[in-house]
């Protein structure tokens, strides 16, 4: 195990397209920015629960109790509003638990081939655990569910999700203008402004 140091911040996944986007975002820290990768051994928390705040929460307690460093995790869901606000905090399971993210999107597409009602949004939660506890933070995009893919950059839904005030998707915009607009960019932001009046606890 490793003692808490406040100068590095682990981040608690292993997709590195997130861990990119994270990086990309928070480039201006002065935080050393530790992934997931990184530790040896490290438990594969399972999200089990049903908000994304349980989820992110979870994720980054259990990793901060095994490493002993602050932790960020966080969860996205989709949220339409033909399905209900469906498929939420199983996005990334929406087709199954071993489905895969083009799976997943065509689900997505055919259950909403006959609606006319595209709006959807993305909300992340970013869960900053240390040793005096968990503080989350929320980031949201507005946008619309597009009738086919477009795109080929960023991951998950960005090819059929379009952000308000932008004719391009996800994986269409350029990642600088994708970073500053997304869900995860505005959660992180809070965190960012967060960490001009406090200092990580070691």
């Amino acid at each position: 195990m490793t003692s808490e140091n406040p100068s590095k911040l682990l981040i608690s996944t292993q997709n590195p397209h997130k861990l990119r986007e994270i990086r990309a975002i928070m480039n201006k820290s002065d935080l050393e920015l530790v992934s997931l990768d990184a530790i040896h051994d490290a438990p594969e928390v399972v999200e089990d629960r049903d908000t994304l705040d349980g989820n992110a929460s979870k994720k980054a307690e259990e990793l901060f109790q095994f490493a002993g460093l602050p932790t960020m995790s966080d969860d996205t869901g989709l949220e339409v509003d033909a399905l209900g606000g469906a498929p939420g905090v199983r996005s990334a399971r929406f087709a199954g638990e071993n489905a895969t993210a083009a799976v997943n999107r065509a689900l997505l597409l055919d259950q909403l081939e006959d609606s006319d009602n595209r709006r959807a949004r993305f909300r992340t939660i970013v869960a900053l655990t240390t040793s005096e506890g968990t503080r989350l933070f929320e980031g949201t995009c507005e946008g619309v569910i597009t009738r086919e893919e477009r795109g080929d950059s960023g991951f998950g839904y960005d090819c059929i999700f379009q952000p308000d005030g932008y004719d391009q998707t996800f994986a269409e915009l350029p990642s600088d203008i994708k970073n500053a607009i997304s869900h995860r960019g505005r959660a992180l932001a809070q965190f960012a402004e967060w960490m001009t009046h406090n200092s990580l606890p070691g």
